[in-house]
């Protein structure tokens, strides 16, 4: 399909050859996430073992490196069409490497190093590599050539880091990782040379679906982390009361985003004029959601083991700080997106933040209950704020 010339070094604004056509999510998309998903446990088991703040960095930076491969993948089937052989071989490729990648995160720093960096040099090379060569459109192919040469600059990186021993190793991974993430965030520009996705023709309604099945999966790997909890425990009062205290706690959250949240979302991506932009947006999010979540499976792990004993500024930042991650994220991806339902959010997050320093001198289980009530509240209220928003006709792109 013939485009307009470049202006400014910037891409040409063309539609591509499936505009229009809305795909539902395939299984293999689904099992896809899966197996990233995965990932969700593999960090909570390396964070709760490295209690540090060192530990929490080499947590965030494997967080990083799984949440950038699974968005790099994610757009790759949508852009490349998952029900084209090429791309369900590319999808199941990156699955097999992931698995690996993810299955070695608890030994990454220790004895592991290669295990993980070469599967995860494979998959951001393969994404980008494979999308530039096969894409639809010549602009999506210059698209993907950018994302090869951020790869170009991050794959080393992470080798590098592998080879160095696990003092330094944190530094040259954590280099890479910022060089991923940042490259998801933005785009991945080069000078003069940026995706302009106003006009992109863009299967929007798939990955929002995509997004929400993805959180879905998210929440169902912390509960399971917090059952493997419960299980290890005693079984009495307080260790029931805490258990069900965080099952409570991550109802909430789950219902923070689908009790209306998520109708917000598609209305807004239904309606605005650049419909790849708050999809970017949301798959941004995940990196701080998905860190919450790990957070808020170790504090439940550690309240859970003694739920009577002592509160710690530790356990306050992973009970409370984890869902302040996940709300905050939800709070600035409504307030950049649709300037609507994000004043309840954030004033949920301040109430965490102050019920987090109380927490410090009170026992885990009461520490746990003090945290339903914040979100129950927060529940309370965006029912109506999102009830309220539905209810209205969107006059245009911005209010959803």
């Amino acid at each position: 399909m013939p485009s307009r010339p470049r202006a400014q070094g910037r891409d040409d604004v063309t539609r591509e050859p499936f505009a229009g056509l809305r795909r539902s999510v395939s299984p293999l998309e689904l099992f896809f996430d899966l197996v990233f998903v995965f990932a969700v446990g593999q960090l909570a088991e390396h964070l709760h073992e490295e209690l540090s703040w060192r530990g929490a960095g080499e947590t965030v930076v494997m967080l990083v490196a799984v949440l950038s491969c699974w968005a790099l993948t994610s757009f790759d089937a949508t852009f490349l069409d998952v029900e084209l052989p090429r791309t369900r071989w590319l999808v199941l490729t990156v699955m097999g490497l992931g698995l690996y990648a993810n299955a070695q995160i608890p030994h990454a720093f220790a004895g592991r190093p290669w295990a993980f960096a070469l599967p995860l040099a494979a998959v951001l090379s393969l994404t980008a590599v494979t999308a530039a060569v096969t894409a639809p459109t010549a602009v999506l192919r210059r698209h993907y050539r950018r994302v090869t040469a951020w790869a170009a600059f991050s794959v080393p990186l992470w080798l590098v880091g592998a080879a160095a021993g696990s003092g330094p190793r944190l530094a040259w991974w954590a280099a890479a990782a910022a060089v991923d993430m940042t490259g998801v965030w933005l785009a991945h520009p080069l000078p003069g040379n940026v995706l302009v996705s106003r006009d992109l023709a863009f299967d929007a309604e798939h990955m929002v679906e995509r997004i929400r099945l993805f959180i879905i999966v998210q929440l169902g790997e912390t509960v399971l982390t917090l059952g493997t909890a419960v299980s290890a425990a005693p079984v009495d009062a307080p260790t029931v009361a805490t258990g069900l205290g965080v099952f409570v706690a991550l109802v909430c959250l789950c219902a923070s985003y689908f009790r209306g949240g998520e109708e917000i979302l598609a209305r807004h991506v239904a309606t605005t004029a650049d419909r790849l932009l708050p999809v970017r947006r949301a798959v941004s999010g995940q990196y701080p959601t998905l860190a919450g979540l790990v957070a808020l499976a170790v504090g439940a792990e550690l309240a859970v083991a003694h739920p009577t004993g002592h509160g710690s500024t530790t356990l306050s930042l992973l009970l409370f700080g984890g869902p302040v991650l996940y709300v905050i994220t939800q709070a600035w991806w409504y307030y950049t997106s649709t300037g609507r339902a994000w004043v309840a959010r954030l004033l949920a997050c301040l109430a965490c933040a102050v019920a987090g320093l109380a927490a410090r001198w009170l026992p885990p289980l009461a520490s746990v209950l003090l945290l339903d009530a914040v979100l129950v509240g927060l529940v309370l209220a965006l029912k109506q704020v999102h009830r309220r928003i539905l209810d209205e006709a969107p006059a245009d792109g911005r209010r959803a």
